[in-house]
Parts: C-alpha cells; structure tokens; sequence
C-alpha cells in the first residue's frame, strides 16, 4: 500500500463523484460522514476529502475539517500507516474511526510526528433489526416537535448536551441538532415526557439522535417508546438502515435498545493529538 493511492480534494463534488457509491455502501457504518458530507455539500464547505483506489476501484475515504478530528472509514493497519504518510505535514488534532482503525492511525501519526495520542470518546453503534415495542407502553403516545416547541427543543438538549459532556455549539444554527426532526412522547394530559430527534434520510439512512428523558422522569419507559416512535416512523419513510450511537459504559440505554430490537454493529473512538 503507498501513500500516493490516497487522493485529496478541496471539491466536494469530484469526491463525491469518485467516493460517493461507496460512502452509500455502508449506510449504517458511514453514518456520520453521510450526513456530515451532505450538510456540507449543501451549506457549503471548508474541508479536505480523500479516497483510496485506483480507477474506479474506491476502498475508504476521509474528510478533515479545521479543528475537528480527522475522520476516517475503515483501514488496515497498512492503509491507516499510508495514509498518515499521506497527511505528513497537515496539522490534526485528533482521529475518529472504528476503534481499530483508529488505534492504527493515531499509532502511525505518533510515529511520524511525535504526537501524544489520548483516547478522549468511545461511542458504540447499533442498527435497528426487528422493531420490538417494550411492553407495557407508557400511557400516551407520541406527537412530532412543531415550530411554538422550539424553545424546549433547544432547552432539552442543552441538557442532554450537558449530561453527556459535549462542549456547547455557538449557536444553536450551528450546532449538530438544528437540522433534525423532533418527536415528543406525550402523557394523555399532553405532557411532553421524553424527546428523540432523528436525522435527514441519507443514502437510506436515518439516525435516532438525541433521545432523551428529565432525570426526575427516567425509568418509566419514555425513553424507549419514543426511541420506537421515530424508529417506526424511519422504516415508513423507506429508510433501510436506522442506526444510533451508545455510551458503551451506559447499561442502561444499552439494554433499552437491544430490547426493542437494535443490534450491536461496531465501535468508535476519537483519539485527540496533544
């Protein structure tokens, strides 16, 4: 494997063009870079993209945007050392990708340039398999987020932010929730009690993010009836893939999810370069 069968652009269009059938091949895998390339192919872009191959025979991929981790498909050890060797001299300040492949990478960035690298994110994906509704269902049902409920839409997931550590966006135009649908679970007095936001279909992708619940409500089931909410709503859409990502160390949105029928299918983490 050499350096030089990766090839870098500044053009969304020509990677997409090159790379695109097999950024869709994987839908539940590439979930993030399908809907991360889509927003930048439509609101514009700064960024560098990259494919391994030759011909029109493409392997991987990556994108680097400034001051965000480098992203990366998946990669033999060899393929991550080339690549690496491909972006000597470019200043990244990080890796996210499956965690072999990352592992790999950063290895291979430490050896060319000295950099420390510490494991700062671990997240593991699932992907729905048979829906499976928990029984008992909460009592009420569930209503799509509608424009008068954008103040608690922001309000819970600053929260939900807040729970899982995630540094704020500067605003909420640019943060990662503000292109997504919300769907409430409400009690029958119409009470909103859990949120899920899910995202744009991509290449038959959808992703259930963020699903949360107030703390004082957790443990009632609210969670999970609104995780089916959008998951059933995803499948009538004619998504094929509906995917979401896990805390590996919360057992408790664990087993929630693999109950109503999502499937362990791979783990990422980002590394930070220091």
């Amino acid at each position: 494997m050499r350096s030089d069968d990766w090839h870098t652009t500044g053009d969304i269009t020509e990677f997409l063009a090159h790379a695109g059938d097999f950024l869709r091949s994987q839908p539940a895998r590439h979930t993030t870079p399908l809907t991360t390339i889509e927003k930048l192919r439509t609101q514009g872009t700064d960024a560098v993209f990259g494919w391994l191959g030759r011909g029109n025979e493409v392997s991987a991929f990556f994108y680097h945007r400034p001051n965000q981790r480098l992203t990366v498909s998946r990669l033999s050890a060899e393929e991550s050392g080339a690549l690496a060797a491909r972006l000597a001299g470019v200043t990244l300040s990080g890796v996210t990708a499956e965690n072999d492949t990352a592992a790999a990478f950063s290895e291979a960035w430490q050896r060319l340039t000295g950099a420390a690298a510490v494991p700062t994110v671990q997240v593991l994906l699932y992907r729905l398999g048979t829906l499976t509704p928990p029984e008992p269902v909460p009592a009420g049902w569930g209503r799509v987020a509608e424009p008068q409920d954008h103040e608690q839409v922001v309000r819970w997931c600053d929260a939900f932010r807040a729970d899982v550590e995630e540094a704020p966006a500067e605003s909420w135009a640019v943060s990662r929730f503000a292109d997504k649908q919300f769907t409430f679970w409400e009690t029958p007095d119409r009470t909103p009690v859990s949120m899920a936001g899910s995202t744009r279909m991509v290449g038959g992708m959808v992703r259930v993010d963020p699903v949360y619940t107030p703390a004082h409500l957790r443990g009632l089931g609210y969670a999970g009836a609104v995780t089916v909410e959008v998951s059933r709503a995803a499948l009538a859409a004619g998504a094929t893939d509906v995917v979401l990502f896990t805390n590996p160390a919360n057992t408790t949105s664990n087993a929630l999810y693999q109950r109503i029928g999502y499937v362990p299918v791979t783990s990422f983490t980002g590394y930070d370069f220091l």
